[in-house]
C-alpha cells in the first residue's frame, strides 16, 4: 500500500504565493511518476503538474498554471511540492496529490486525501 498525504494548502489572498507538499510513504519504490490534481465545487477533478520520479526531471504543467506553479521533487524525502506564485480566484479547489506506480500514466488509482486552497480576490 501507499499514503500520500498533502499539506500546504490555506486561504491566500489573490497574487499571493503557496507552496504545497506530498509526502509518500509505503511501497512507492516503483514510482514512476507524481502530479497534482485540483477539484473545485461543482466541477470535475483536472489536471495541474506532473514529474517524472527518476532519470531526466520530464515535467507538464496544465496551460491554466504555466508560468506560475513550479512542480518539484526531493526523491530522499519522498516528497513533491507544488510552488504556486501569483495565485488568481480561480485556483481555489482542493488540491490532490497523486502517483503512478505502474508505468501506466496519471492519474492513477493513488490519491492523497487533498489539501484546501482558496484564493480570495
Amino acid at each position: 500500500q501507499v499514503q500520500l498525504v498533502e499539506s500546504g494548502g490555506g486561504l491566500v489572498q489573490a497574487g499571493g504565493s503557496l507552496r504545497l507538499s506530498c509526502a509518500a510513504s509505503g511501497r512507492t519504490f516503483s514510482t514512476y511518476a507524481r502530479g497534482w490534481f485540483r477539484q473545485a465545487p461543482g466541477k470535475e477533478r483536472e489536471f495541474v503538474a506532473a514529474i517524472r520520479w527518476s532519470g531526466g526531471e520530464n515535467i507538464f504543467y496544465a496551460d491554466s498554471v504555466k508560468g506560475r506553479f513550479t512542480i518539484s521533487r526531493d526523491n530522499a524525502k519522498n516528497t513533491i511540492y507544488l510552488q504556486m506564485n501569483s495565485l488568481k480566484p480561480e485556483d481555489t479547489a482542493v488540491y490532490y496529490c497523486n502517483a503512478d506506480l505502474k508505468g501506466l500514466g496519471l492519474p492513477s488509482g493513488y490519491w492523497g486525501q487533498g489539501t484546501q486552497v482558496s484564493v480570495s480576490s
